[in-house]
């Protein structure tokens, strides 16, 4: 690979990308002294100021900052330079210099954005400029800590498709082939009163009592063994649940420990029930001290409990931070192995894949239904399972299937999106942030890698996902749970990520993608085979070589677009000839039978 001899923009980032009269994720640029803008997007101000490029060096230009996004075009340079910062996407902001500063360009802005970037405005020191823009962009940026709503409650886009009708939890426990004779589906947390971050619907032993309230007593936060995913041939189950609540003095429930003995009868096993518990061992043992713990052997004796040790929110919040300090905005070429691997993150991205796979393994197999947890069960639980579904069940695969993977492991089982992202809040040092799905996905990414034909999306779906986990243009990833989802009425008031994606489904497509129903996923999780996701991580440095589009890739997809056209011209020419034509039992009656008659190269 020879690298270019003189640093150009990186085409890929929207950071040094040349502007361009498209359309981009429902955003128009159709004249160069226009600013993009959404449907219920508004303008509040625009400065003259300087970008304090970390590449390129001091930039000239006007920054636009409206209710959604905060917007740089340079004003000298060609191709024009465009900085395109959803306001959700930043995480804090600090001023820089003072009063008395005198150095040049030592007087404006430094913004921490949540994506791996940081960015650094220069301004003039009269007319209160800074602070103007301070002001708004800390407003504005952090809705929540200033009564303000979301823009998502504000964005008026249109499309095609409806998100929210992605997941319905009946349809999906129907799809796994509940309810059957050994589940049932409830309606036991219809009102969030069992659990306030369950969902509403969920799938437990058809002999399991209807009053849970003693199991739900005995579990951290209420979170009972529930059903995710049931295997259609052997019957094992993946559950999960949060942390039993035994505490330093060893407390046992009977309630709790005769459930989990009709979820071991209910998947007809005479073996014992595989528990998973996502800690390290010595973490659970210290989770006792304040009243949590893990399943003894004593207390479940039909139960096998493995720990798979898997770090806690904090070590993961400080390993991207390592990580981003090694990618952004400098990347040190003569150390870098050697720093990547101070980081830890490919050790964490490796221990959470090992996990699944165990997991993913004892059920496939069928020697075992599972039950998963770690303290509340829903960060490293929901790794878990919905790694683990992805590998058993080829539906998860597709895009919609990956989209209701997600509504259902992640949104409605109550991964804390609002606490872990920290939306719209000022607090940057919040202890409970943490970047959990990030995480999930970057496990997605690794085994799109290793797979790839398995998968019907492709990585530019993955890096959408991520762009809005923070953007709070779409309502999908707001608030912690299903609960405060219903109360804001979320459905009804915002727009969906999954409207997007399905309005324009080519752009999100793998063109390889080859359809397996049974097949069964086992990446290989060692730290030979695991990468950097540098496209996602690195992707706003221009200096660091990309790979180009596989030019296969792209005349596949040329040949899949020139393919839909014909299909499209054909649906035309048969409305328009409707009336002509013969109602002969032989004559094709749709555009799919005529296209089969064409002979095409593809």
């Amino acid at each position: 690979m020879a690298a270019a001899s003189s640093p150009k923009y990186n085409s890929h980032s929207l950071e040094c990308s040349s502007f361009r009269r498209t359309s981009r994720d429902g955003v128009n640029q159709q004249h160069k002294d226009e600013i993009p803008s959404l449907q219920g997007e508004s303008k509040i101000t625009d400065k003259d100021v300087i970008y304090m490029c970390p590449f390129n060096g001091p930039i000239k230009g006007r920054v636009y900052i409206t209710n959604y996004r905060l917007y740089f075009r340079s004003e000298e340079l060609d191709p024009v330079l465009v900085l395109d910062v959803p306001l959700g996407v930043i995480g804090r902001i600090e001023k820089m210099g003072g009063a008395t500063s005198r150095g040049e360009n030592s007087y404006g802005l430094d913004i921490t954005c949540k994506d791996m970037r940081n960015l650094r405005f220069a301004l003039k020191q009269e007319g209160h400029s800074r602070r103007d823009i301070f002001d708004i962009l800390t407003k504005h940026a952090f809705p929540q800590s200033h009564g303000l709503p979301f823009f998502a409650f504000v964005n008026e886009e249109k499309f095609p498709e409806n998100g929210w009708t992605v997941y319905e939890p009946m349809a999906e426990y129907m799809r796994q082939g509940l309810p059957n004779n050994q589940w049932r589906i409830t309606f036991l947390n219809k009102n969030y009163e069992l659990c306030d971050t369950y969902p509403a619907l969920l799938v437990v032993p058809y002999n399991a009592p209807d009053d849970l309230n003693k199991v739900a007593a005995f579990r951290s936060r209420n979170r009972i063994p529930v059903l995710s995913w049931i295997h259609p041939e052997n019957q094992c189950v993946v559950m999960r649940c949060s942390q039993p609540l035994v505490g330093m003095s060893g407390k046992r429930n009977k309630d709790d420990e005769k459930y989990l003995d009709i979820i071991r009868e209910a998947s007809g096993q005479a073996g014992k029930l595989t528990i998973y518990d996502a800690r390290p061992n010595v973490n659970a043992v210290a989770n006792k001290a304040t009243g949590g713990g893990y399943e003894s052997d004593d207390a479940y004796q039909n139960a096998e409990l493995f720990f798979l040790d898997i770090h806690n929110i904090h070590v993961m919040r400080e390993s991207l931070k390592k990580l981003k300090d090694i990618v952004y905005p400098h990347v040190e070429e003569s150390h870098w192995l050697s720093s990547l691997e101070s980081t830890h993150w490919l050790e964490h991205i490796k221990l959470v894949l090992t996990g699944a796979i165990q997991v993913a393994d004892k059920v496939s197999s069928g020697k075992s239904s599972v039950v998963v947890h770690c303290s509340d069960g829903w960060d490293r639980t929901a790794q878990l399972t919905s790694l683990a579904m992805l590998m058993l069940d080829s539906y998860y695969r597709t895009i919609i299937g990956f989209e209701v993977l997600v509504q259902k492991e992640w949104i409605s089982f109550g991964h804390k999106f609002a606490s872990r992202i920290g939306h719209g809040d000022k607090n940057h040092a919040d202890a409970d942030r943490s970047p959990i799905f990030l995480q999930f996905i970057d496990c997605v990414w690794q085994m799109s890698k290793q797979f790839p034909t398995a998968f019907e999306f492709n990585e530019h779906f993955l890096i959408t996902i991520l762009d809005h986990l923070y953007s709070c243009r779409f309502g999908t990833f707001l608030y912690n749970c299903e609960s405060v989802r219903e109360k804001e009425k979320v459905r009804e008031k915002t727009v969906s990520l999954w409207s997007l994606v399905n309005s324009e489904k080519t752009k999100y497509t793998n063109p390889f993608y080859t359809k397996e129903l049974k097949r069964v996923l086992y990446p290989v999780a060692s730290m030979r085979h695991l990468e950097l996701w540098v496209n996602y991580y690195i992707r706003w440095n221009p200096r660091i070589w990309q790979q180009p589009p596989n030019p296969v890739e792209q005349r596949y997809m040329e040949l899949l677009a020139l393919r839909d056209d014909y299909i499209r011209k054909l649906e035309e020419l048969q409305i328009a000839n409707s009336s002509k034509m013969s109602t002969s039992s032989t004559a094709p009656s749709s555009p799919s039978q005529m296209i089969s008659q064409l002979r095409t190269p593809f």
